[in-house]
């Protein structure tokens, strides 16, 4: 038997979330630990989570999960942007915040995201990486629990955390929204957090609330709909039909507004582990983390995140199918087969060429749907980890996580997410400026780079204005085109589903 490694202790004196006091390996003795080493921009590391949340409420007496965040991005290392990302995904496990990576270097991590199974003894007995592991921990789960049951070594008793979200409860109207969609028939809101889309005026005077505010996939009347933090939307002015990608729901969902009905068009509500391209019958094709649409004449067009790839369904037809990208994460241009994404999160057109927000290469891509269908690069490094603020030219330009895209006037807005800010890109140039917020996190209204936002991550133009999802500010900004006011919607009679009194 080769030698039982003890598992490194945890730092005491860095920040710790969800608990009022840092954890030790020693205090957990008896327990079985799983270390979940996890940075939140990472889609494979949100992939994890909800089997995490598994096996938690399955072994609450005997298995404590620790996520142990080690930030890719400068920005993700404020431990208020990570208290805001453990609200946002409704994490429920103590979150050591490691700075400078020094856990992860004890533990001789690698890569994101990685789990390190410590058992009730203190000694380090498996390391897995990637998603789709679950039924490999809960086994070995299981089997450690058996093992210290007859050495005597197990501790049988629910640990008592202090939550973030026990401490300061989500209440506002809108909770993390994602994405905003602009059109004649109103102002359509991802309200993420919340699990449901309002409909507004473009003034935020309320029409409709679509979906329960609680997690699920239920299709019927807006009354009764489930969705599972939705994000990015398209809408069809002809058929007063929104299309919405039901992210966590792994599906399409499509929205009549006439018949007030939801349905689901696409996706099997099972996340797919299938990166390689292909397709079929869009019900039976399960999908990955469907993030943003844009509709192209009869083709919905979709940023999938999860596999790094855009895909494309026929509305007529009813299939579904991997339009560019080959499922390996990273910035390669060229032909459609050949081309590669890493995280795309959003999506906009100007009719013979997509444009989309490559979150995880800070990049905005180009993909064209006229010959020669080539993807190009219109500015950003290109590199997972060459992201900054940089105002500029093409490859000089740099970008930070950036979240949405807004084609408009032969421009291209972008909401830089990271870096708090708002810039205008030319698609012919690649010239990239900022245009709004100043690089500070916080909600100040003011014009041009006299304002504040909070991770925005949507955008949407109509006539001269812009809508803005301010993520992390829990609200809708308007801009004035013309002046370049910022200013903060007020949604009259709104509130947070379990707060509203029917």
């Amino acid at each position: 038997m080769p030698p039982r490694v003890r598992a490194p202790e945890l730092p005491q004196n860095y920040p710790w979330l969800n608990t009022e006091k840092p954890l030790s390996v020693k205090q957990l003795r008896g327990r079985i630990v799983i270390l979940d080493f996890w940075t939140y921009c990472c889609i494979n590391c949100l992939h994890i989570l909800p089997e995490l949340k598994y096996l938690e409420q399955k072994y609450k007496d005997s298995l404590t999960v620790i996520g142990v965040h080690s930030a890719k991005f400068d920005h993700e290392k404020e431990t208020e942007n990570i208290r805001q990302a453990i609200l946002r995904y409704d994490i429920e496990h103590p979150v050591l915040i490691d700075s400078g990576f020094k856990v992860w270097q004890d533990y001789t991590v690698r890569a994101w995201p990685t789990l390190i199974v410590i058992d009730p003894e203190g000694y380090v007995v498996g390391s897995l990486s990637g998603e789709g592991n679950l039924d490999i921990l809960d086994e070995l789960v299981e089997k450690l629990i058996h093992q210290h049951q007859e050495k005597g070594t197990i501790n049988f008793q629910e640990l008592q955390l202090t939550l973030e979200k026990q401490q300061k409860p989500l209440i506002t109207p809108l909770a993390f929204p994602g994405k905003v969609l602009a059109t004649t028939a109103g102002l359509f809101i991802a309200d993420s957090g919340h699990h449901r889309l309002v409909l507004s005026t473009l003034d935020g005077e309320i029409l409709h609330i679509i979906g329960t505010g609680k997690p699920g996939l239920v299709d019927g009347s807006f009354h009764e709909a489930q969705f599972f933090a939705p994000q990015g939307m398209t809408f069809d002015v002809e058929n007063q039909i929104l299309y919405v990608a039901d992210t966590e729901n792994h599906a399409l969902r499509r929205v009549d507004l006439q018949r007030q009905r939801v349905e689901t068009i696409a996706g099997t509500g099972k996340q797919s582990r299938n990166i390689y391209p292909h397709g079929g019958a869009a019900l039976e094709i399960a999908l990955n983390s469907p993030w943003d649409l844009q509709k192209v004449e009869n083709s919905l067009f979709i940023a999938m995140a999860g596999p790094h790839q855009i895909w494309e369904m026929n509305l007529e037809s009813g299939t579904v199918k991997t339009y560019a990208g080959t499922g390996a994460e990273a910035c390669v241009d060229g032909l459609l087969h050949e081309s590669a994404f890493a995280q795309p999160s959003g999506i906009t057109a100007d009719g013979k060429e997509l444009y989309i927000a490559d979150s995880e290469v800070s990049s905005i891509r180009g993909v064209k749907l006229v010959e020669p269908k080539i993807v190009r690069t219109i500015c950003g490094s290109g590199a997972l980890f060459g992201f900054g603020d940089v105002d500029g030219q093409g490859f000089e330009a740099r970008l930070q996580h950036c979240l949405g895209v807004e084609y408009a006037q032969n421009f291209l807005w972008v909401a830089d997410t990271y870096n708090h800010k708002i810039k205008l890109v030319s698609p012919n140039t690649g010239n990239c400026q900022t245009i709004l917020g100043d690089g500070v996190a916080g909600l100040q209204d003011g014009q041009g780079k006299n304002s504040h936002f909070y991770e925005p991550s949507g955008l949407s133009v109509i006539d001269s204005s812009l809508y803005i999802a301010d993520t992390n500010n829990h609200v809708i900004r308007r801009v004035d085109l013309n002046t370049l006011m910022v200013t903060t919607l007020e949604f009259t009679g709104l509130c947070a589903p379990d707060v509203c009194i029917p």
